[in-house]
């Protein structure tokens, strides 16, 4: 299993959008997370200044939300989607685009219940829970 550091993920949706937008091929996951960063104006400015926002903190007590982390879980997820894993993922996924008439907004919905599960796990010291995932996308719906 490949588990980088915080920085290595960084580094990693960096290098993408820098061969994305030179022009360069990218790999699948690479793809992904061009799509992913793509969706995201709002963030082009910190990828495209790793000097500057690399080893920066986004602490959540400060209000900011930590791009880095928001792209990662987008990525999660549509690998996710990708695999139908957990089971019912997509289904979830097309009931919340149905929902909401967009698929942007059917996918902040699934970012936000794999953070909040993550979370309880992490609180729990236990593994991520598919039942505590598929259940709040559920009352997302």
């Amino acid at each position: 299993m490949f588990t980088p550091t915080r920085d290595e993920a960084r580094r990693f949706l960096i290098d993408a959008w820098t061969k994305y937008r030179a022009g360069r091929p990218l790999s699948g996951l690479e793809q992904k997370a061009v799509e992913a960063i793509a969706l995201h104006p709002e963030y082009h400015a910190i990828v495209e200044a790793p000097e500057r926002h690399v080893g920066r903190d986004f602490a959540p007590e400060s209000g900011a939300v930590n791009p880095f982390l928001h792209l990662s879980l987008h990525l999660a997820v549509a690998e996710q989607l990708a695999i139908d894993q957990p089971p019912g993922i997509r289904a979830a996924f097309e009931r919340l685009r149905a929902a909401r008439g967009d698929a942007h907004a059917a996918l902040h919905a699934l970012v936000e219940c794999l953070g909040e599960t993550i979370w309880q796990a992490q609180r729990q010291n236990a593994p991520p829970d598919a039942t505590i995932y598929l259940d709040c996308l559920a009352r997302q719906s």
